[in-house]
């Protein structure tokens, strides 16, 4: 009976720590906001292009596992991966090394900038036909003088699964585990000559834990049943893991480069700082939206 007791207040215990959790969870839920880059430091830790920034299209970043949403005994239609990943894309190349690497241009959109610029035409023609100078045309598009290609090639669904349990007199408690990968694959492309000049390959762990507790236990000669059960999961999004193995490719893309003598660094020079310099991760959060410089002992402030 003793023993009873004793398990019966190490469930209560772990009941209130988990109840506790899920609680602490919802609570921390909050008001919508901008979500940080998985790789904020390493992309902000990126030394300057030597040159103008180099100008870049994104047709697709297309989904191209086929995989979809693990799930136990149902058959699951949603994706197990965004279908949208260019608009990351399109982010980590415009945000490396402070802004000073690539100028994306629209592609993915191409056909409504197309239909856009062709209703401007059509309204100058008839509204400004009669101007001394005709119709005001249009300022030509940018093209690219690089293309990057690729996708999410892989997403394998449980790489490793464990965990551990235990049950006395209908009181038990366990904890599961489970990791997936995702691989992202990037390559980029010289329009003038079509050669592939880089390709890149990364991935990224994804991981989800869950915990629980539970009685199942039959009283007074088996007429009166108590019964509770409490638990606790955690999921890493799959959505940040594919923004991570993303950022994590252009960063890598720019060091490659730079090794192969595709492009080189620019020469770092002293700057003195406008304003008192504060660690790099405390920087970020201090001026998420600024330019930051950063020197070897990562101390950052904002160039402008």
């Amino acid at each position: 009976m003793r023993i009873l007791i004793l398990l019966g207040t190490l469930l209560l215990t772990a009941c209130t720590g988990t109840m506790q959790k899920s609680l602490q969870t919802y609570e921390d839920a909050g008001p919508p906001r901008i979500q940080p880059a998985p790789l904020a430091e390493r992309m902000v830790r990126v030394p300057e292009l030597d040159g103008k920034k180099m100008t870049v299209a994104v047709y697709s970043f297309q989904d191209k596992t086929g995989q979809r949403k693990p799930a136990d005994n149902i058959a699951n239609l949603s994706s197990a991966v965004t279908q949208g990943s260019e608009v990351w894309v399109i982010k980590a190349l415009a945000e490396v090394g402070n802004e000073t690497w690539f100028e994306p241009v629209e592609r993915v959109g191409m056909d409504n900038l197309i239909k856009e610029r062709q209703l401007i035409r059509n309204t100058r023609e008839v509204y400004e036909k009669e101007l001394p100078n005709g119709p005001k045309a249009l300022k030509p598009m940018v093209f690219a003088g690089l293309i990057l290609e690729g996708g999410i090639i892989g997403y394998d669904s449980n790489v490793a699964v464990g965990g551990a349990g235990a049950r006395y007199l209908g009181i038990g408690v366990q904890t599961e585990y489970r990791v997936d990968t995702v691989t992202v694959v990037m390559r980029l492309v010289s329009v003038s000559t079509g050669k592939v000049l880089l390709s890149i390959a990364t991935e990224k762990t994804i991981a989800s834990a869950r915990s629980g507790a539970d009685i199942f236990k039959f009283l007074d000669m088996g007429t009166k049943l108590v019964e509770s059960e409490t638990g606790y999961s955690v999921n890493e999004p799959v959505n940040y893991a594919v923004r991570a193995a993303i950022e994590a490719g252009v960063v890598a893309m720019v060091y490659e480069g730079e090794t192969k003598k595709l492009w080189k660094f620019k020469e770092s020079k002293t700057v003195l700082p406008k304003r008192r310099p504060v660690p790099m991760k405390q920087a970020l959060e201090k001026w998420p939206n600024v330019r930051l410089y950063c020197d070897k002992v990562d101390l950052c402030w904002p160039i402008n």
